[in-house]
């Protein structure tokens, strides 16, 4: 019984998957990295949230949304380490608008208790450059 219990325990160590390097780049370097070829715009305190098609979470650092070709970044006034990319983010907006004075409240997608909120900053546009012929 013991050899079958340490071989299952060998075979689960040998089959778990090593952390990618992915996984160990700081926030920075995930949005930096995001970003890309993009160059960034004059923040606005607005955006429409209608149009907008995604949003991703950057961990402990920002909300990006995907309006078009041009990604909003918005870093949090207020609680941006608290940013799990496995949250779901619930949004209460007064119209269409997402706004630098709106907050986002964060659950939990296990357990889906609240596991706080974020006070939004400005977005940031990041648009990729037009080509010249």
């Amino acid at each position: 019984m013991r050899k079958i219990l340490a071989s299952l325990i060998l075979a689960s160590v040998a089959f778990a998957a090593p952390a990618s390097a992915a996984d160990q780049k700081t926030p920075d370097q995930k949005l930096e990295r995001l970003l890309v070829g993009r160059v960034a715009g004059k923040p606005t305190n607005c955006i429409n949230l209608t149009s907008a098609s995604s949003s991703q979470v950057i961990d402990g650092k920002a909300i990006v949304y995907r309006v078009g070709g041009t990604l909003y970044v918005n870093e949090p006034r207020s609680g941006a380490d608290t940013l799990d990319s496995d949250d779901i983010l619930v949004t209460k907006t007064y119209g269409s608008n997402l706004c630098s004075i709106d907050t986002v409240k964060l659950i939990d997608r296990t357990s889906q208790f609240p596991r706080g909120f974020v006070i939004l900053g400005d977005f940031v546009p990041y648009t990729k450059p037009k080509q010249t012929k």
